[in-house]
């Protein structure tokens, strides 16, 4: 379904094939009626045929070809009424307009023209509809008086018609105004899946994002330790190698739990355990393994937690090493996990210097910022997104610090 330019409900055109069967059976269906009951009233109409909505009437005009030949041209247009709505409402108007000025049998010839009425409302072309009704009336009702087929129109004969014709024209109002909201909700329906479906593409990104940047870091730290080592200690490279096996490791299984959600409820749930703070000594050890002496501080009854405020806290933890071992320079990390009776608190603290070779201290980036990469903006999404803060930025004594504060279930919804 679609709707016009004014807001209209229009029927959708199919250009391969825009003339339907129910057109052509509705066409069909109302030459049928059009003619057969026609021909039938005129056979049982007496010379002292009388009208009901006129004063006085003479005896109509006895049908020939061309009042067959006006008959059938209105509902074949119809054929045509989706494709060319407005031109097919004029023609048959015309068309009955002709019947009319004959002085032909009136009653079942305006069929045609109360459909292409209807057509024109659903399509959206409501002016053109009410105009065609409003001029309708009065030439059907004063043509044949003005052309000396009948009297003058009865007045109560004149409201009661139009009576009907207004009620005809508001049930088709009414059609069109449901077509009309059934199509919006489809669409808000659409978006909404859209919306859903980016939101989810989005988390599916950021989570590759966390498990690649940190394993493959260390994984490139390894590699450059071995390769250093591999002829005068021997023994120091294997540990580097087995250090490199395992993050590999960790990174395959969390890519295959990731991508495992992409392909349905059908496939069989990930082996391995959903990443956490459970995994958090497992974290430091890598870390740790990849020359940076990182100490882990934890604070308050330990408790589980939802997923995903779990989730969360243990990604900002990973994406904060994994900018140490990359940029810092840092020989010393803390962890520090603050559990509180409202909120969740994580910090990570080095004495790193970053990348810059003369010795410069990093500076934070603008709240706005993505500092050049996605692993800040991505953990502010991750405590932002759980009603939480976060902050990052060098600390008066040297180094850097991210911090970022969750509130537990108790203060807010999950």
């Amino acid at each position: 379904m679609t709707t016009s330019a004014g807001g209209g409900y229009r029927a959708p055109v199919n250009p391969s094939g825009w003339i339907r069967r129910r057109d052509v059976r509705l066409a069909a269906m109302c030459g049928l009626i059009q003619i057969a009951v026609t021909a039938g009233a005129a056979h049982h109409v007496s010379r002292t045929h009388s009208c009901w909505w006129a004063s006085a009437c003479r005896p109509p005009t006895r049908l020939d070809a061309g009042a067959y030949a006006l008959l059938a041209l209105g509902p074949l247009a119809l054929v045509l009424r989706r494709r060319y709505v407005r031109p097919v409402l004029v023609f048959v108007f015309a068309v009955t307009v002709a019947y009319v000025a004959r002085g032909y049998l009136l009653g079942p010839n305006f069929l045609s023209f109360g459909f292409a009425i209807v057509s024109a409302v659903f399509a959206g072309a409501r002016l053109l509809a009410w105009a065609a009704l409003g001029v309708g009336w009065l030439v059907f009702l004063g043509l044949p008086w003005a052309l000396g087929h009948s009297g003058g129109p009865k007045v109560l004969a004149a409201v009661a018609i139009a009576a009907w014709l207004l009620v005809a024209l508001a049930g088709a109002e009414g059609v069109r105004g449901r077509r009309e909201r059934f199509a919006q909700a489809k669409r808000a329906r659409e978006l909404q899946a859209r919306r859903q479906a980016d939101e989810e593409r989005l988390r599916i990104a950021r989570e590759l994002h966390d498990v690649l940047a940190h394993n493959i870091s260390l994984i490139n730290v390894q590699s450059g330790v071995a390769l250093h080592l591999m002829d005068e200690k021997p023994e120091q490279a294997r540990i580097a190698l087995t250090a490199i096996n395992q993050a590999s490791a960790d990174a395959l299984r969390e890519v295959r739990s990731v991508l495992g959600v992409m392909r349905g409820t059908s496939e069989r749930a990930p082996r391995g355990p959903t990443a956490g703070l459970d995994g958090l000594d497992d974290l430091v050890s890598r870390t740790a393994a990849a020359g940076v002496g990182v100490t882990l501080e934890v604070h308050g009854e330990r408790r589980p937690l939802p997923a995903s405020i779990d989730l969360a806290a243990f990604r900002i933890v990973q994406e904060a090493l994994t900018n140490i071992v990359r940029h810092a320079g840092a020989g010393v990390a803390t962890v520090e996990l603050t559990y509180g009776p409202n909120e969740l608190t994580v910090q990570v603290d080095d004495d790193g210097h970053g990348p810059d070779p003369s010795g410069a201290r990093r500076e934070a980036p603008a709240p706005d910022s993505d500092g050049g990469g996605n692993g800040i903006p991505g953990m502010r999404e991750r405590a932002v997104a759980l009603g939480g803060t976060f902050d990052a930025g060098p600390r008066s004594s040297g180094g850097f610090r991210v911090r970022a504060q969750i509130p537990l279930p108790g203060k807010w919804p999950l």
